[in-house]
């Protein structure tokens, strides 16, 4: 199964794909942990990529698509994929679809995790206080703002992408960890039933 886990930053996505993956065996493919792969291992897109990063720009669909792909056809992929922080476009989303198309294969599963904006600057704010500070630079609720202001505009349109494909299902991300993923796996295991 092809799943797309969906939601605002902070919604907690990697962490459930990361209980996903343990549970059902299906690797996480977050394109932020990719494209550092692909650096560190000095591989042709990853070169290509590295001078992109050094000037300041973001990589482009196409290069991710290419690293997406690559990584795709590694074995561990066989039985299926969680699509972490990617597709985050509607072109990206057509491009994924266009490259598992080719592979005979489709987005199975798109489920969002329905957060309140308030819920997540609070949650920054508790791990700022946890932490006695941001535990990363760009950990803070002003980030979290910034980038929330960028999903609505750029990402938040996947929805209806993926609802008029009848893919998308929603969570209450809000919830404790355990009872979020008690959710997933409900949602999956009835799709996985039809």
């Amino acid at each position: 199964m092809n799943l797309v886990l969906f939601g605002p930053p902070g919604s907690g996505k990697g962490t459930q794909a990361k209980i996903l993956q343990e549970g059902q065996g299906w690797p996480q493919l977050s394109t932020g942990d990719m494209l550092r792969a692909a650096i560190a291992a000095g591989t042709e897109l990853g070169k290509k990529c590295k001078a992109i990063i050094d000037a300041g720009q973001l990589v482009s669909d196409e290069i991710v698509i290419g690293i997406i792909s690559e990584r795709y056809d590694q074995p561990d992929c066989a039985k299926g994929a969680i699509f972490d922080g990617f597709p985050r476009t509607i072109p990206q989303a057509e491009a994924l679809d266009s490259m598992l198309k080719a592979r005979d294969k489709q987005i199975d599963l798109v489920i969002e995790l329905k957060v309140d904006d308030s819920v997540l600057i609070s949650r920054v704010e508790a791990r700022i206080a946890q932490s006695g500070g941001a535990a990363r630079a760009d950990d803070t609720p002003e980030t979290l703002k910034a980038r929330l202001e960028v999903y609505y505009k750029n990402t938040a349109p996947l929805l209806e992408y993926y609802k008029k494909q009848g893919k998308l299902v929603t969570v209450d991300g809000m919830a404790p960890i355990a009872e979020v993923t008690k959710a997933i796996a409900a949602v999956i295991e009835k799709a996985g039933s039809k």
